[in-house]
C-alpha cells in the first residue's frame, strides 16, 4: 500500500501559486491520480480554500476554486467526534490555531503524513508525521488566479 497524505491548506497554496516546494505535492498528486496512495484534505480546508479566496478576489471566483480542489484526487475528510477531541487536545496544548488543530487531529486520525508549509505546525511533530514544505515569510497570499495556469489535473499535473 501505498502513503498517505493529509494536504495542509498551505501545501495547496504552495501548489496553487508555483512556491517553493510545489514540486511536491504535484508529484504527491500525481501518484494520488495513479492511486499509488492516499490524500486526504480536511473539511476545514476548504473553509479556509473559500474565505482566503474570496477575501482577496471574490465570491465567484472562490466556488469556482473550491469545484477546482474538489477535482484533485483527494478525499475530504469531515470531522467526528475523535478528530474534534483530538484537535482540542492539541490546541489545549500548543499555540495552534483551531484550523491548524484539525487538520493536525485529521492527520493523526488518518495516521497520514501532514504536508504543510506552516512553521507552527513545527510544534506537533512529534505527535503526527510531518513532511515540511520549504517555509517562506509570511505574506498576503494570492490564491489560484494567476498562479497555477489551468487547474484540471490533465493539465496541471
Amino acid at each position: 500500500m501505498g502513503k498517505i497524505y493529509v494536504l495542509d491548506t498551505s501545501a495547496l497554496f504552495s501548489f496553487a501559486e508555483n512556491e517553493e516546494g510545489c514540486e511536491i505535492v504535484e508529484k504527491i498528486l500525481k501518484t494520488g491520480k495513479k492511486a499509488g496512495c492516499k490524500i486526504f484534505l480536511s473539511f476545514i480546508s476548504l473553509t479556509e480554500i473559500y474565505y482566503i479566496t474570496w477575501q482577496e478576489k471574490s465570491e465567484s471566483i472562490a466556488k469556482e476554486i473550491i469545484i477546482l480542489v474538489k477535482s484533485l484526487p483527494l478525499r475530504i475528510v469531515n470531522s467526528n467526534e475523535r478528530i474534534a477531541l483530538s484537535a482540542g487536545r492539541i490546541k489545549a496544548n500548543h499555540r495552534l490555531s483551531v484550523a491548524d488543530s484539525i487538520i493536525a487531529a485529521t492527520a493523526i486520525e488518518e495516521n497520514a503524513i501532514l504536508v504543510h508549509k506552516d512553521p507552527e505546525l513545527k510544534a506537533i511533530s512529534n505527535y503526527v508525521k510531518t513532511l515540511e514544505l520549504p517555509f517562506k515569510a509570511k505574506t498576503v497570499k494570492k490564491f489560484f488566479p494567476g498562479g497555477r495556469k489551468s487547474w484540471t489535473l490533465g493539465n496541471a499535473i
